[in-house]
């Protein structure tokens, strides 16, 4: 089945059906994100509850991560192939059944198992996938289309986080999973059958509805590979202060609530660096972008250092948070300026899986670093030092682009 069986696409792009899509995806994402968060919200109840440890309790989220990971890539291929809605729907049904078995577990592993093969793999759908679909019904707002989308995932994370503690706090965490599970069951499948129009068709070079690949002297592959590079040592940066900013408060003596106000602060940030890297991305490219944003991530690692008051992390946290939120976005972006749109879902979604497992590691290794070293001076470091990666890769990219006569592809 390809994206014509269902019905015949109508030409769409930058059309009001395009921008009432954009909006219906953002709410999807918002919602079927709390499966990258929920986990994190339940771990205190889920570790004294099954009587495990911390590193025991923590498996269920590498486990979700990694089904995360993997789902971009295995949902993008099917989009390629299906069309969004058909995947996102199995996706959605597989997210609230993973919430649903999570609250009936009787162990960790049940716990982990629900989490990575049904959570993980079901959220996978509201991110690489979503944000590779929505690309293709923009052109000339591309930019912000995809970067609004990607916005989504951070909306979760400033929302769930918020509603699920008083909710556990009245009826515990199993109550509070079950909840989620038919909350996603009974909005998401709805939201999901409303976009059921095909994307719009590449057309012929030059007709309208067109979009033009950008020349660049590499190759498919080796871009993909550059990207993955840059995706990975983005986001084992990123990690640093999303994972530990929290411990890191506390290392200082101002406590968990104070690391807590400023993770928020970065994701709220983050929403309003997405958005806005979007409309630079739209005048002056993805790759451009990208790089704005990265190295003023670096800077923003190097002032956690010298600057540890309490007042000053607030302020680099909030700089922290304008500078990274647009990055990941531009992934997608870039894969759509250089790459064909019949292999942006798999490809977007490549890039995605990168970044997650760049997340994952540079949690660990930030913790893994503190443990030798006993302070998070050294962990900063380590994030400045793939920063850096991320940025030399992204430079090749920009050398390697030809400024000549686009062709259609």
């Amino acid at each position: 089945m390809t994206r014509t069986d269902l019905s015949r696409p109508l030409p769409g792009i930058d059309s009001s059906y395009a921008w009432m899509r954009l909006a219906i995806s953002m709410l999807l994402a918002t919602i079927g994100g709390v499966g990258m968060w929920a986990v994190v919200v339940v771990l205190p109840a889920v570790q004294a509850e099954f009587g495990i440890d911390r590193a025991a309790a923590s498996m269920p989220y590498t486990a979700t991560m990694v089904g995360f990971a993997a789902g971009n890539v295995l949902v993008g291929r099917a989009i390629d192939r299906m069309g969004y809605w058909m995947p996102a729907l199995l996706s959605s049904v597989a997210l609230a059944a993973g919430f649903l078995l999570a609250a009936l577990s009787t162990s960790i592993l049940q716990f982990t198992l629900a989490q990575g093969l049904l959570i993980g793999v079901g959220t996978s759908a509201i991110f690489g996938p979503l944000i590779a679909d929505i690309s293709h019904w923009f052109n000339r707002r591309r930019g912000v289309a995809v970067t609004a989308a990607a916005a989504g995932n951070y909306l979760a994370g400033t929302i769930w986080p918020t509603i699920m503690p008083t909710l556990m706090k009245a009826e515990g965490w199993r109550f509070t999973y079950a909840a989620i599970g038919i909350v996603c069951l009974v909005t998401m499948v709805p939201l999901v059958l409303m976009l059921r129009r095909g994307a719009p068709e590449a057309a012929a070079a030059g007709s309208p509805g067109s979009r033009l690949v950008q020349p660049i002297s590499l190759s498919p592959a080796a871009l993909q590979v550059l990207l993955v590079v840059a995706g990975l040592g983005c986001c084992v940066a990123m990690s640093m202060p999303q994972v530990h900013i929290v411990a890191y408060c506390m290392d200082l003596g101002y406590g968990v609530a104070h690391g807590a106000d400023m993770l928020s602060i970065m994701m709220a940030a983050g929403v309003v660096s997405r958005l806005a890297s979007g409309f630079v991305a739209d005048r002056i490219g993805g790759v451009k972008t990208l790089l704005i944003g990265s190295v003023l991530q670096c800077l923003s690692l190097f002032f956690y250092i010298p600057f540890d008051g309490l007042a000053s992390l607030y302020v680099v946290s909030l700089v922290f948070g304008l500078s990274q939120g647009g990055i990941v976005p531009c992934y997608a972006i870039i894969v759509r300026e250089y790459m064909p749109a019949r292999e942006a879902g798999q490809r977007i979604g490549i890039v995605m899986m990168a970044t997650i497992f760049g997340m994952a590691i540079g949690g660990w290794m930030s913790g893994w670093i503190y443990d030798l070293t006993g302070s998070y001076a050294a962990a900063f470091l380590n994030g400045i030092a793939w920063n850096l990666l991320n940025i030399l890769a992204m430079v090749l990219v920009l050398w390697k682009a030809r400024h000549r006569t686009a062709v259609a592809v």
